[in-house]
């Protein structure tokens, strides 16, 4: 039969790796939820739920899970641009341009109340 210690050592490692695999894919699965949770994501409960999900579709969601969390980033959204805040603004108009655009209302205004003569 052989020894039996060897025996014994042949199961607690069988034993040992299937529990590390166990857990390594479970903590593998919660590192899109992990990502959404310091981002402050505000879907980050429908991506923790949907790792779990993908846990029972053999892994086909996880990709989009990593992707649907590293979209978002508090300082700028959903947004992809790199711009600072103001960066895209309206540019300043001067007070001779407004007056001008008035006079030109104004004289639009009247042209239709007088019949466009």
């Amino acid at each position: 039969m052989g020894d039996p210690f060897l025996n014994y050592f042949a199961l607690f490692l069988l034993l040992f790796v299937v529990v590390v695999l166990f857990y390594g894919i479970i903590a593998i699965h919660d590192i899109p939820a992990k990502i959404a949770e310091s981002r402050h994501h505000p879907h980050a409960d429908a991506i923790h739920a949907a790792g779990w999900v993908s846990l029972f579709t053999l892994h086909a969601l996880w990709p989009f899970l990593w992707i649907w969390a590293m979209a978002y980033r508090p300082e700028r959204g959903w947004g992809m641009s790199h711009q600072p805040p103001g960066a895209g603004a309206e540019p300043a108009v001067s007070a001779s341009e407004l007056e001008d655009l008035r006079r030109r209302v104004a004289e639009l205004e009247s042209s239709i109340r007088t019949g466009g003569r």
